[in-house]
Formats: C-alpha cells, structure tokens, sequence
C-alpha cells in the first residue's frame, strides 16, 4: 500500500529549510568583522568567501532543476542535508581562509538544493488556486528567517558569544528539516508544461529572455550586495547594523505578503521600475546619512528590493513560457552567480576606500565612516543602471496587470522582438 503523502509535513519541512539559507545569510554578514580579525583577512579576502556562498547556490539550483523530474525531491533535499552539515561543520573547524572558502560553498550548495526541491514539491502539492498563497508563505520564510538570524546574530554578537557558537546555530533549523523529511513520501513528480530542453534552451535564446538573464544579475546584486556587507559598511554610521539588517528584511517580509496585490495594481514592470527607484534612493541615503535616519534607509531600500525576485521569476514565466522550469531555475541562479562574482569586487572597494580615507588623515571611526560611505556610493551604479532598464523593459515588453484579466497564453504570444 502506498504511503499517503503528508502535505504540512512536507511544507513545515521546507519552511524550515529556507529558513536554514536565511540564517546562513543574516548569521554569515553579522561574523564578518568576527573572521576577518581572527584571521587577518582582507575585506577582498571576505568577499572571496562571501562569494562561494552565492557561487555554490547556483549550480546546485540549476542542476536540480535540470534533474528535479528525474529523481525527485527526496534524493536533492537528502543532498541538502548533507551539504549543510559538512558546510557547518568544516566552517567551525575552518582553521583559515581556504577552509573558509570549502565550507562556505557546501552551505551555498545546500541553499540551492532547497530552492530546487521545494519549488516545484509545493507546486506538485497543492492545487493551482492554492498554489500562489503557498509559495508566498514559503518564500516568506527567507526574508522572515534573515530577520530572525539577523537578531540572533546581534544579541550573540552583544553577549560576547563567538562566531563559531553562532554558526552552531545552523545546526538546528537544519536538524528540524532533516527530521521533518525523514521517512516521508513524497509527491510524485509532474511535468507541467514544456518539458523539452531543446524549447527551453531555444526560447532561452529570445532577446527578451536574454535581457531578462542581465537585469536579474543586477537586481540580485542591487538586493544582496549592500545587506551582505552592512555589517562592514555601515559600522561606523552611528546605526545598529544587524538593526539595519533585519528592518531591511522585515519590511520585504510584509511586503511579499502582499505581492499579488500590488501586482494587480501596478503591473509587473511598474513594480520592477519604482522598486528601482527606491532601491536607488535607499543606498543614496545609506551613503550620505547617519545616526536613526539610517534605519528610514533600511525601510525604503527593503520596499525598493521587496518584489524584485519573485517579480522576475514570474515575469519569465508568462512572457517567455517557453523557457519552462529550467529558464526560470536558470534566472534564479544568474541571480546568486551574479551576487557571487561581485563579492570580491565589493571587497576591493572597501579596501581601496579605505586605503583612500587613510590617506586624507582620517582615523578611528571617521576613517570607517568615510570608507563605509564612499562604497556605498559606488554600489548605488546598480540600482542607477536598473532605472534606465527597466524603462526600456516598459517601452518594449509593455506593463501587463492581472487585474486586467489579461490571457496569459496570448499576452505570450504578442511579438517582443
């Protein structure tokens, strides 16, 4: 007799599972100070690290999303699981920078194991008027959980814990979730749609998707570059930094709460276009402001960057249907590849910041003020870049609304070339 599948079973599990990648996230950014004292790692050198966390996150996702119909989501979260203990475990016992660098790409490899299992299970799981409130809940859960791990971190952080006993941390969501999987059935894999990768890879090749391939890389890096680096940057501003963090992350915890309604009611691309604009406008204010104005900051900049990754997934989704699963798990990965190549770069700019404010004959913590700012200034190039984009994405691929009732099968159709 075959064993009934347990729906809240398995959606519990997952919550737990991407709350895992949150609190490996938010944990990661509030120790960077931490490892880079210990060890006497440049902020380049942090970047390198912070790199192989989003580095590993993309092939795990791209290749389980190539490979989710074959085997199932049972065998990539077992992957997971074993991916986020050894990424752990070898973190704790890094003993310097390259085992820094392995056990931060096995954590990356485990965050993407469970966005390509989890996806699609919920979508094998639940009904097509289910689906969406869903996926939200699920996803809701990265942001809430960066808030969570966020505090956690601080108030370790203020209790004199140390970095190691913070990384432990991650042991626990990452038991739960093993647990919660363990012995259970799993829904059986369906195909939906296009399953043929010559059509993926076909559609893949349109200018729209290709255009859509370059924006994501820069609204992953306009979201993650400035949060994974508040710590750093924002130490000197007179604000709490890990506060930052998790105002930044509540407000785009609301805010994914509710995107299908402000989807309705401005459309897909005004969503993208005005995130833009407020992404732009937060930076602009962490670089220039100090003191409790930086936490109004936080609230504009988490609105500007709320939708933006959901948005895109989506917008794929209905304008390039084609593409399938693998062109969305392939937007999802340039998004963290993106975030990974640009790591290093970020630390460079801190370091040549620095080195420049030395040079004027600043010290203390107007030295790191100074240095924290001018980054932030030149991180503010993404968001500027996303404007102009996201206009000529207007001009071209039109403003769809659902509200609208629009047909998405012949909104598909409509030329874009």
């Amino acid at each position: 007799m075959a064993q009934t599948v347990n729906h809240s079973r398995l959606f519990l599990a997952s919550c737990l599972a991407i709350i895992t990648t949150a609190f490996s996230f938010s944990i990661r950014a509030g120790i960077l100070p931490q490892l880079g004292a210990d060890f006497g790692l440049t902020a380049e050198q942090l970047g390198f690290i912070n790199s192989m966390f989003f580095f590993g996150f993309p092939i795990s996702m791209i290749i389980g999303g190539i490979v989710y119909h074959t085997i199932g989501p049972k065998i990539i979260m077992q992957v997971a699981v074993v991916a986020h203990t050894l990424g752990i475990i070898l973190t704790i016992y890094a003993g310097g920078y390259a085992g820094l660098l392995i056990s931060t790409f096995f954590i990356g490899f485990g965050n993407g194991c469970t966005e390509a299992a989890c996806n699609p299970m919920i979508a094998d799981m639940y009904t097509s008027n289910k689906l969406n409130k869903m996926l939200g809940r699920f996803h809701m859960w990265f942001p809430g959980g960066i808030v969570i791990g966020s505090l956690v971190s601080k108030f370790m952080t203020s209790a004199g814990a140390t970095w190691q006993a913070q990384i432990w941390v991650l042991m626990l969501p990452t038991i739960v979730y093993a647990y919660l999987f363990f012995g259970q059935a799993f829904p059986r894999p369906k195909v939906e749609g296009v399953t043929s990768l010559g059509k993926n890879f076909q559609a893949m090749l349109t200018p729209l998707y290709i255009f859509m391939f370059c924006c994501m890389a820069l609204t992953a890096i306009t979201e993650f570059g400035p949060n994974q680096w508040v710590s750093v940057v924002l130490s000197a501003s007179g604000a709490d930094a890990m506060l930052v963090l998790a105002l930044t992350f509540g407000v785009m915890t609301v805010g994914r709460l509710f995107t299908g309604p402000v989807v309705d009611a401005v459309g897909q691309t005004g969503v993208l276009l005005g995130g833009a604009f407020l992404a732009a406008a937060g930076i602009y204010m962490f670089s220039t402001v100090t003191g409790p104005i930086a936490y109004l900051a936080a609230v504009i900049f988490g609105l500007g960057v709320c939708f933006n990754w959901p948005i895109m997934i989506g917008f794929v989704a209905q304008r390039v249907p084609l593409s399938g699963a693998l062109g969305m798990s392939i937007i999802g990965g340039v998004g963290m590849l993106s975030t990974s190549i640009f790591q290093p770069f970020i630390g460079r700019w801190i370091d040549e910041d620095h080195a420049e404010a030395a040079a004027k004959g600043l010290s203390g913590s107007a030295l790191e003020l100074a240095a924290g700012q001018a980054t932030l200034s030149t991180m503010l190039t993404f968001p500027l870049i996303l404007i102009v984009a996201f206009i000529v994405l207007w001009l071209w691929a039109g403003n769809p609304k659902p509200a609208a009732h629009t047909d998405d099968a012949k909104l598909a159709e409509q030329p874009l070339l």
